[in-house]
This record gives structure tokens, sequence and C-alpha cells, in this order.
């Protein structure tokens, strides 16, 4: 059975120290940022909803898997130090200072990350979030460095290889600096794949490292291992992190298939936020949160990070752990594809791995050699550097934006329903709602389908079927019930009469259906452009013509091709769903599909970030039973089973998706990961 739950550690005493003189580097780490983070959890009713795991302290044996001896010797005689004592050792290190009470709570934040490893991989909660000070990604084997005195994640990453014999651990940093010290310490390690992004201006934004650059992947054995997206510039925004997630991160991770994921979850990456001096709103967060859970068989492990705006802080957190728990995630309207400055690092971040993944090996990219963010020339040809005037300016307009407190997430009563045809044996789990209506007629059923056949709708059965999905999707509509899955007899005929009933149901403001089909054979639907339907379809013919913007085939010749699947789902579909921001999605697994169960339940977790997790699933009866399930598990939550290492997509199949890539980044900005 699969693990439930999500942890949540905290124990004010992280909170007991801070800085005891004047420094203008380190006055922003403060003990508020665990308690509005935590206040807001319970304001909110999300920490009542988690399970509680105390914290324990860390052991000198856990500290030096990632820390020398001498080092954790110094840092152990600072309780007994004077102030003046604590001011000339904090001297030797960068931006990050002492107390007498530090290293009990630097102890006490590698024990809660180490608590959270062990509870995940024992099966005791499925995922979790430590609310942990001082934070740890900066600090290397023998330096405090950024407010940061214990690599608590790369502790914990080397922790769990040891303890839980892991092969492949991932580390997604989202925080707004590079996490050096976590590179430092896995850069020759294959187990371990690093990501980071990090506001870096070229080299002008602290640590101001040349290897926190694109072109730092690693060495010897861990080359590719290592993966660094540079922000040079600030401002960036939603459809930016949303777009480094579709376009490098998500690829590269599914192929590595980790075992565990680990988040060094800093939100100074958020709007507001005095040193990232970004745009990205808290919702966001909520989102790439969703996006990693489909991973490692659902073990997450969030660790807090940076992140110094105190109300961004506590809403971000907020929608992480809500997400954690289940939550539907919140609409992001306004999605329009990655800034120049973005899609330039999109574009050298590929170009650098492009050798050592096979999810970009079939695509044409080369570095930009002279970014735009770097340097302008001026009339007469001389170059010149962008001065810190204007950047200046730039965060200051950033910095006195504001934003709306994020929406309440309500979840319906229900999670899940079923309808089933007759005859069809019921196994599913008894928590999903049972759905069975009265027929349709003929009339009803046929209302707005393309070239209505009355043959078609004949068969008893499909009009006892369609009366099922109708009133299951009214139930999804009237938010009764979140989502739900129909094993229908003819799912194409059905596919269409759904899409008019759900145009029909939808408010004016959400009237936008997302088709996905998966599978042979055409949906009879009217495909216009006033944008109330998007089809997108994988299947092995490339079809006659494409009808409008809101028609996305994508053909995978070769069967079985499951990195093509997945390079199709996560480098076009998702882009292209994201930005259409759909109302409703129906996600149809037709005839003849080949894609297996593990798949298609990845489709459909991946799925429900979209639309308020409002998804209706359509299986073809007859298929498989497994396929029956993996969408009921999945649409209930439960974690998908993991695809295990994946290589390159076959050779054919790659090139095409690189061309329909190509050919659709006119109508989606979201598909841009070139410089235009």
């Amino acid at each position: 059975m699969a693990s439930s739950g999500t942890a949540l550690i905290y124990d004010e005493e992280m909170t007991r120290y801070k800085l005891l003189w004047d420094d203008p580097m380190c006055n922003i780490e403060v003990p508020e940022r665990l308690t509005v983070s935590y206040a807001a959890l319970q304001e909110h009713g999300l920490a009542q909803r988690c399970v509680s795991l105390p914290v324990r302290q860390a052991t000198d044996k856990e500290i030096l898997l990632a820390h020398s001896e001498e080092y954790l010797e110094a840092v152990k005689k600072t309780p007994g130090m004077t102030l003046e004592e604590l001011i000339e050792f904090t001297k030797q290190y960068g931006d990050v200072y002492f107390h007498p009470n530090i290293y009990h709570c630097a102890k006490m934040a590698v024990g809660a990350t180490l608590q959270l490893v062990d509870n995940v991989m024992n099966g005791k909660v499925r995922n979790g979030m430590a609310l942990v000070r001082p934070p740890g990604h900066h600090s290397q084997r023998s330096a405090a460095n950024g407010f940061c005195v214990f690599n608590n994640v790369a502790i914990a990453a080397l922790y769990a290889k040891k303890h839980f014999n892991l092969n492949r651990v991932l580390i997604v940093d989202w925080d707004v600096h590079h996490g050096q010290g976590i590179q430092y310490c896995f850069e020759e390690d294959p187990s371990v794949l690093y990501f980071s992004w990090h506001r870096y201006e070229h080299q002008k934004f602290w640590p101001n490292l040349q290897e926190s650059d694109y072109d730092t992947v690693g060495k010897g054995k861990g080359a590719g291992f290592n993966v660094n997206l540079p922000w040079n510039k600030v401002g960036m925004e939603n459809s930016d992190f949303l777009s480094v997630f579709f376009h490098v991160l998500l690829p590269i991770a599914y192929e590595f298939s980790p075992e565990l994921v680990f988040v060094s979850a800093g939100f100074d990456s958020a709007i507001g936020d005095p040193e990232g001096h970004m745009c990205a709103t808290p919702e966001v967060f909520a989102h790439l949160t969703h996006l990693l859970m489909s991973l490692a068989g659902g073990k997450l492990c969030v660790i807090l990070e940076g992140g110094y705006n105190l109300k961004s802080l506590a809403q971000s957190v907020c929608q992480t752990v809500q997400t954690l728990l289940g939550d539907p995630a919140p609409l992001l309207p306004g999605l329009c594809g990655p800034c120049e400055s973005a899609a330039e690092s999109i574009q050298n971040v590929r170009a650098a791995q492009q050798q050592y993944w096979g999810c970009i090996k079939h695509s044409s990219v080369e570095p930009v050699l002279e970014p735009r963010t770097k340097c302008h020339r001026t009339e007469e040809g001389e170059k010149v550097v962008e001065g810190a005037v204007q950047i200046e300016t730039v965060s200051k307009e950033i910095q006195e934006k504001s934003w709306p407190e994020p929406p309440p997430r309500i979840a319906p009563p229900a999670r899940t329903a079923v309808a089933l045809p007759g005859g069809v044996e019921d196994s599913l789990p008894k928590s999903c709602l049972r759905v069975s209506a009265a027929p349709l007629t003929q009339e009803q059923a046929a209302c707005g389908i393309r070239d209505f056949s009355p043959k078609a709708l004949e068969d008893e059965r499909i009009l006892h079927s369609l009366g099922n999905v109708f009133s299951l999707l009214d139930k999804i509509v009237k938010k009764e019930v979140r989502n739900g899955m129909a094993v229908v007899p003819e799912v194409l005929v059905t596919a269409a009469c759904t899409v008019q009933h759900a145009l029909t149901s939808l408010s004016t403001s959400d009237c936008r259906v997302l088709l996905v089909l998966v599978g042979e054979g055409e949906v009879p639907v009217e495909l216009t452009d006033d944008g109330k339907l998007l089809l997108v379809q994988v299947c092995s013919k490339e079809p006659e013509d494409r009808k409008s913007k809101f028609h996305v085939p994508v053909c995978l010749k070769s069967s079985g091709d499951t990195a093509g699947f997945l390079h199709a789902v996560l480098g076009l579909l998702l882009p292209v769903a994201y930005e259409y921001s759909p109302g409703l999605v129906l996600a149809v697994l037709g005839e003849n599909c080949s894609i297996g169960p593990a798949a298609w339940a990845q489709l459909v977790s991946l799925l429900q970030g979209l639309a308020q997790g409002q998804i209706l699933a359509l299986v073809q009866q007859g298929s498989e039973a497994d396929n029956i399930r993996a969408a009921v598990t999945s649409l209930l939550g439960d974690p998908c089973p993991p695809l295990g290492p994946l290589g390159a997509a076959l050779l054919e199949n790659g090139q095409a998706l690189e061309r329909d890539r190509q050919n659709l980044q006119t109508h989606w900005g979201m598909l841009q990961t070139k410089k235009s």
C-alpha cells in the first residue's frame, strides 16, 4: 500500500538565535522567517492537517558526511565565545554570522532534515516539509557561508544514499542564490543530480562565482549531473520559472529517474523579496511542487532555505505545503512564454547539457555567445556593459510591486468519482464515488456533434454510458467532486459528446476545454479559432491538416517509445496546456495505444495541475484493467509508479517532436527554448 500523509517539521528552538551586531549583509536573516511561516500554516489550517514530527539533533557522524572534522570542531567552540570572539570568528567566512546558540540550532536543522528523510523513506509519510534555520545550501566542507552553517540537504542526500542504498537522488534548488555548497559536494558524483536556478547577472550577483554559470556541468563521472540555470536579469515571472521546468529540469529529471527528490526551497525567488527582485507569485510554487510530485514514487522532501520578504515567504510556504497535502493547484492565468533573457539561459543550458542527456539529443541548439543582457553596442559599435544604476532602477521598480493574497484553494468534498458500464468488474478503490444515471436520448447525445450519424448513437450501451458520463461531468463542474474516470464503449463519440456538454456547462470565464487524446482515430468535434476547445492528440499517424492553432497533433511513429511519449508530454503538451489555462481537462485513452499504464498514470498525474484539478479521464472499454487502475489511482493522488531511467527518444520521434515544437512556437510562447 502506498504511504500517505505529509510531514511538517518545525521547532521554535531554531528561532533562538539572531544577529548580535550591525552587519547590513546579514540583517535580513531573522528568526521571524520561521515564526511567520509556521503561523501562516496554522492560520490556514494546514499545519493541523500535517503529520507533526519531532526534531532531533544531528550527530557528529552525520554532520561529518559533508563537513571536515576541523570545521565541526571549530563550530563546536562558538557557544562559549564572547561577542568579540564571535565577530572575529565570523570574519573568516563570507556573509554569515554566529551566535552562542547557532551551533545547537544548526544541529537541529540537520536533524530535522534527516527525520524527514527517515519518515519518507520508511513509508510513514509520503512527503513533507522541514521549516529549518539556519539554511544550508551555501555551506561548504570547511566553511560557513551565506547564513549557512551546515549543509542540511547535502548531508541528507549523503545520508539517504548510505542508509537506504539509493543510487539516484535529485536535488532541486529554487532559491534565488546559487547553492555552491551543494554543487561542490556532488560535482563528481553521478548518483546525485543537482539543479539550481539563481540570480547571476553574468557573475555580478552574489556569490559572484564563475562556476555558477551554465557551462559548469560537473566533473569526471559527474559530468552532466550539475545543471545551472543563471538568471541574468531580475524580474523573472511565472512563465520563466515554468519554461525552465518544462524544457530543462523535468526532461532531465525524468530521464534520470530519481529514487528520492529534495527541494532546497528558497523563497527569495518569489515576488517582493529584497534579495531576489523577481516577480514570480507565490502560486507558482504550488505548480513547481506539483510537477515534482510525480517523480520518485512521490518521495519528496522540501527543506527551507532562503526567503526574506516575510509576506511572500509565508504565502509561498503555504502554497507549497498545500500542494504536498494534495489540494487542487491554483490557476495561473496569463502565461506567455519566457522573456528574452530567460530564453537565452534556457538555450545555453540545453546546449551545455546536450551531450549528456538523450532528451535534448535531437535538438538543434547552439549557445548564445553574446547575450543581450550582458552588453549592448553604441552606434559606433563600441561594446558597453550595463550600468549598475540601470539595474538598481529596475530592481527598485520590482521591489515596489504589490501582489494580491493567493485565493483560497478549496477542495470539493469528494476527490474521485467513477462510472463503469455493466459487465465491467468493479475492483476500484472503495473511496471512489460510484456514479450511475439514466440513459440519454439520441437527441440529447447528438447535440453539437460534427458530422452526426444516427447509427453512431443507436447502441443503448453508448446512450447509457453517456448518461453516466454527463452526470459525472456535472458533479465536477459543480465542484461536488474534483475529478473522475469513466470506462466507455465508444471513446471517440463519448469524447465529442462530453466536450459539447462541458462547453454548455462551464461558466463563461472558464469556458475552455483541453482535450488530450492518446491513441488513433478522430474525435468528431468542430475545431475553431474561438479558443473554447484545444485538442492535443498523441498518435502514430500524421493528420492531413492542422485545423487551427488549437489543434496540436503529436505524431510518434514507433509504438512503445516511452521516452518519446514523455518528451512530448513535457516539452509540447504541458507548455501549451499551461499557456491555454483550461477550465476543464478531458484525458482520453483511445484504441491501439501502447504507452503502458505507468506512462498513462504519469500523464493523468501531470495534467491535474491544470484547471484546479478538474479532470475527467475516459478509457475505452476493453482496455487493459491496469490502464483503468492507473488512471484512478493517479486521480486519487497516489504516487505514480516510476518509469525507470529513460534514454533518448527514438530518432524519428525525437526529430519529429523538435519540428513540431519549432512550428508551434509561433502560436504558443511557452514552447520557446531559444532566443528569437
